[in-house]
């Protein structure tokens, strides 16, 4: 039985393997990492009672930036940005090279 036009990957393969093999991996771990950090921050203000319209002032910027920096499907936020909104809710952020 087959399931449309599922793809079928060579056993033993990873799904990260699976991702490049299809020209996807990227792409799906920039978006995975996007939806971490919006959902971090998110959680931060809430449990620092953190409005947007508070963050917003922090960052010295508008609502809609905001709006835009927790929409996990927004990718078009800097590594800047991240950084600084990561300080205005007293955390750091990191990155590596994995």
């Amino acid at each position: 039985m087959t399931h449309g036009n599922a793809e079928k990957g060579r056993p033993g393969q990873t799904f990260d393997d699976f991702l490049r093999d299809q020209g996807a991996y990227e792409k799906t771990t920039e978006q995975a990492v996007k939806r971490v950090l919006a959902f971090q921050l998110t959680e931060a203000m809430k449990r620092q009672g953190i409005s947007k319209v508070e963050m917003a002032r922090r960052l010295c910027t508008s609502r809609s930036q905001i709006d835009r920096l927790l929409d996990p499907a927004h990718d078009g936020v800097t590594i800047s940005t991240l950084s600084r909104a990561a300080k205005a809710v007293g955390r750091e952020l990191r990155l590596e090279l994995g």
